[in-house]
């Protein structure tokens, strides 16, 4: 029997007057790295501690492993949780306590050791055993915390935003090392984060949270490319949205906003018609700037007002002379193409295949 699936059916948590989660459906396959995204208070960390038992849902059903567990504790079932704070006993070793759940389980001695110095060595803390776990690094202890869960060898690894208190570099690196640990232990992983460039680098799928609904399930590639909502578009990475009405006529499409749009009329569903209200998103890194007037169906002029530095690209802030819009656009820097300054005057332009409706 394949074990590591999670299926949430109807899942809704109340509190008092408040519905935390609302109703929402999610299918997570065996070994999946599946990270649950969206901002402070949306509901995630709700929904995982409903998986972990942490917190009965209201109505709704819970599956883990093809088998329900809506209204089993904690402990009975095959699930293990790091969180935030990696919460260490100050007064234990790393091997204890790593051990200590495995001892509580009455797992036998040498086992207990044999599998703690394979965890130490999956989370490349080799020898650290009798280390005092107070000696240790806010990374390390994290380290520690993620092998003490690993090492009750669970189906399903929930993480609730465990890298969220690391400065910036230490959690780059330990996302890269958690995405291996995954793969080598094959175990499905569940990942909370609010941080969407975390989501976007760890994850085989990502469901997209707010207010309580799921907004939308997919790769990382399809969220990003093919957001369904404007929520999605706007949260997941930076982008451009246009507010306005459908105009057709044939072949020819635009968006009547403040600005006109013109769009490939192959975006536009069959019940997008004359009047329709929507909403079209196009990423900075699809639309161009030149000093020169550009080849392409949507064109304005404008002023840089803002440039802000990103290593290997630049993002301009462009105020457009047509409308009080700004439009941001991401340039690759190339030695070829030194970056513009504020205040120059340019022309920001996408593409009608470019972009998105949502």
């Amino acid at each position: 029997m394949t074990r590591g699936n999670v299926e949430i059916t109807g899942i809704r948590k109340e509190f008092g007057d408040v519905v935390a989660v609302d109703g929402i459906d999610i299918k997570i396959q065996p070994g999946e790295f599946f990270t649950i995204l969206g901002p402070s208070g949306c509901g995630k960390t709700t929904t995982l501690r409903m998986i972990a038992g942490l917190e009965r849902p209201t109505s709704g059903e819970v599956h883990i492993s093809n088998q329900e567990v809506t209204n089993k504790p904690a402990n009975k079932r095959d699930t293990s949780i790091v969180f935030q704070r990696w919460a260490l006993f100050p007064h234990m070793s790393v091997g204890e306590n790593i051990s200590f759940g495995l001892e509580m389980q009455g797992v036998a001695k040498n086992e207990r050791k044999d599998r703690v110095k394979e965890v130490l060595d999956l989370v490349e803390l080799q020898g650290y055993e009798e280390r005092s776990a107070t000696d240790l690094s806010g990374g390390q202890k994290q380290r520690v915390a993620m092998a003490r869960s690993i090492v009750q060898e669970p189906d399903v690894l929930l993480l609730d935003e465990p890298l969220a208190s690391l400065d910036r570099s230490l959690r780059e690196r330990l996302q890269i090392e958690l995405k291996n640990i995954q793969a080598e232990l094959g175990t499905t992983f569940i990942y909370v984060t609010h941080d969407q460039e975390e989501a976007l680098s760890m994850s085989d799928r990502i469901a997209v949270m707010n207010e309580g609904h799921v907004e939308q399930v997919g790769g990382v590639t399809e969220l990003y490319e093919k957001p369904e909502t404007r929520f999605v578009a706007d949260f997941l990475g930076e982008t451009n949205l246009f507010d306005g009405k459908v105009a057709k006529n044939g072949s020819y499409a635009k968006i009547q906003s403040d600005i006109d749009v013109h769009i490939d009329e192959g975006v536009i569903p069959e019940t997008g018609v004359n009047g329709s209200d929507v909403t079209y998103t196009v990423r900075p890194e699809s639309l161009k700037i030149s000093e020169a007037k550009l080849d392409v169906e949507n064109v304005w002029t404008g002023t840089i007002e803002n440039v802000i530095y990103k290593g290997s690209n630049t993002l301009y802030e462009v105020k457009l002379a047509e409308s009080n819009r700004r439009i941001s656009v991401l340039q690759q820097r190339t030695r070829e193409a030194a970056p513009y300054d504020g205040d120059e005057s340019v022309f920001v332009g996408f593409e009608s295949t470019e972009g998105q409706l949502v």
